[in-house]
């Protein structure tokens, strides 16, 4: 099966990011730190129906790649909403919401907004952000559960069956011509004239702080991720978009192991390969154009700031890839004797890895070799129904039921 994945080499670049890479001690805890992960962990693990995501030990695909180990983080069971991005976007909302009520002089936690012992406040206050699918659906769900209202800003390339399945949690729902990157823009607008509070995935110049929440949410899913393997990955691959999780994968692991850390590796769409750009100028660098690509919640153009200032000096290779094999991974993981529910943009890591193997000059570079130990973190699962069965030839419930 490996062996399809070599065509894709022609279509595959890469920037050796080794010269810009430090062997340090984390220094970014004014950003992400092991600390604001405890917060968050207390309070996501409060949460009606939390409970850890498979860790998925793929051992024939090690033994053909010639590795020792490979991991593959199953996030398709996290929450209702089958997406990493539930811990971050709802993470978000409900801080908010709890800084509010705090300038009210009230001192609340998640459960006391769960209760909505505080509903006549809360529900006077509206949340509202721009998005590809998955961190908007977080972030209504958010709003649904803990008490107030939400808008969300979608673009042209977002499907219809992503938009309905953020406007059933009750949001109100704008589609705005462009790319991810113009209803940004959009949100920010129309956010500032009429006093919503942005919850976004992406930091830019003056706007920081929610962010760094959002991020520090998927936290949980490294410690996860960690605790399930019993050992330390020599390597991770990571997927792109802004930046935000792969830095909150970053930040937590270099912060725990420090010098000890694993080597960091970027997978793009070919197409929206802002944070490879960004690398090989030494920048932050802005991806023009429709930024079309099957991995939706990829498609993404601008680097958030604060991800970057974390990525730029961890991550020792980026890759941009076709869009071509993506079915392939997804329907391997869906066939495997235990099978894996995977979405479009999960599979990057694992299908970046899979086409690099085949050049040697690739796998010096990283330092793989026959006792690697890679993690990968799959974010999602089919959130986009309809696309999902299309790709994979089946349902999910018919993957799961054989």
């Amino acid at each position: 099966m490996i062996n399809e994945f070599k065509q894709y080499l022609k279509k595959t670049e890469f920037f050796d990011n080794s010269s810009n890479t430090e062997v340090s001690e984390y220094k970014h805890q004014d950003i992400l730190s092991l600390e604001g992960f405890r917060k968050a962990s207390k309070e996501i693990t409060s949460w009606n129906e939390y409970k850890q995501t498979p860790l998925v030990s793929l051992d024939d695909l090690a033994k053909q790649t010639g590795v020792s180990k490979l991991f593959y983080k199953n996030e398709h069971y996290r929450f209702a909403l089958k997406s990493f991005k539930a811990l971050g976007g709802a993470y978000a909302v409900a801080n908010l919401l709890i800084g509010q009520l705090k300038e009210a002089g009230i001192e609340a936690n998640s459960n006391d907004l769960l209760s909505g012992k505080y509903i006549d406040i809360t529900n006077k206050i509206t949340v509202s952000c721009a998005t590809d699918g998955n961190h908007g659906k977080s972030v209504a769900w958010g709003a649904s559960v803990f008490g107030c209202n939400c808008e969300i800003f979608i673009h042209n390339h977002v499907s219809v069956s992503r938009e309905e399945e953020i406007a059933k949690y009750g949001a109100i729902m704008h589609r705005v011509a462009g790319n991810y990157d113009d209803s940004v823009h959009e949100a920010a607008r129309v956010a500032s004239l009429n006093g919503f509070f942005t919850v976004s995935d992406t930091s830019y110049e003056g706007y920081t702080e929610v962010p760094k929440d959002v991020m520090q949410g998927y936290t949980v899913m490294v410690d996860e991720a960690l605790k399930q393997m019993g050992e330390k990955p020599t390597h991770v691959f990571l997927q792109g978009g802004v930046g935000g999780m792969a830095a909150a994968v970053v930040s937590f692991i270099h912060e725990t192991y420090g010098k000890e850390a694993p080597i960091f590796v970027m997978i793009e769409p070919t197409n929206a390969d802002c944070l490879l750009q960004s690398a090989r100028n030494g920048k932050p660098t802005v991806v023009h154009g429709e930024l079309d690509t099957v991995m939706a919640g990829l498609s993404c153009g601008e680097v958030s700031l604060l991800a970057w200032s974390i990525l730029e000096h961890t991550t020792k290779g980026f890759f941009s890839i076709p869009d071509e094999p993506i079915a392939k991974v997804m329907q391997y993981l869906a066939n495997l004797e235990e099978p894996v529910v995977a979405g479009e943009s999960a599979v990057a890591g694992l299908a970046g890895y899979m086409i690099t193997q085949f050049d040697e000059q690739y796998r010096k570079a990283l330092k793989i070799d026959e006792n690697s130990k890679i993690l990968f973190l799959g974010t999602e699962g089919d959130t986009d129904a309809v696309v999902y069965e299309k790709m994979v030839g089946k349902s999910s419930r018919e993957v799961l039921k054989a």
